[in-house]
């Protein structure tokens, strides 16, 4: 999978970067289905920001949280990451189903 990081008034440490891919590699575990995810760190200022994107099984999939620290805007922004990929994996499994066969009836079996 790739994650790409991007800071928006913010310098990217090392600390930053593996708290993002520590997170990004653990909902993966998950949904191997994903194939990248583009996370962008924002600092303004009183809050900070983590937003992810991803494209998912033909949807993409938005996450953002604001909080006072950056570590705690990351998990949370991986915990609504999750919810929402795992709301989608439901909704497209609930559509598997196949629909029952429509019997038509013949003029032969009428005439039994």
């Amino acid at each position: 999978m790739q994650i790409n990081v991007t800071g928006h008034h913010v310098e990217l440490t090392d600390g930053l970067n593996e708290a993002v891919t520590q997170k990004c590699k653990k909902i993966a575990k998950h949904f191997p289905d994903m194939a990248s995810v583009n996370v962008i760190l924002t600092v303004d200022k009183n809050t900070q920001t983590a937003e992810a994107t991803t494209h998912f099984l033909g949807q993409d999939i938005v996450a953002k949280a604001n909080a006072d620290d950056l570590y705690a805007a990351i998990a949370d922004m991986g915990a609504k990451l999750e919810k929402s990929l795992q709301k989608r994996k439901e909704i497209t499994k609930s559509h598997a189903h196949s629909k029952p066969a429509i019997e038509v009836e013949t003029d032969a079996a009428l005439a039994t």
